[in-house]
């Protein structure tokens, strides 16, 4: 943001809803792979029943926690590296990272 309190700028509501966007996209496509890979054998092959119930609720209850991990995990990570930015060093001072 441009100051405290200060109103977005259009750069950075596009980061936002670009970042929003990479979020759900690759957490759906976590998700599916993660149920594919739990209720995918369930699914292609048969199995005892008991086997077969199990991979399938596994696969339904880790799918969403791997959803909303990702989700949140992407959202945090932007907002950490979109917080304010260092101070830059003052000509004619030496920089303390150099």
């Amino acid at each position: 943001m441009s100051g405290y309190g200060g109103r977005r700028t259009q750069a950075e509501r596009d980061a936002i809803t670009v970042e929003i966007g990479y979020a759900l996209c690759s957490a759906v496509f976590a998700a599916a792979v993660l149920f594919g890979a739990v209720a995918g054998p369930a699914l292609l092959f048969e199995l005892p029943d008991l086997a077969e119930k199990s991979l399938l609720r596994a696969g339904l209850v880790l799918a969403p926690l791997v959803f909303a991990a990702r989700v949140i995990s992407v959202l945090l990570r932007f907002r950490t590296e979109a917080g304010p930015a260092a101070q830059p060093s003052q000509p004619g001072r030496t920089n303390p990272d150099s």
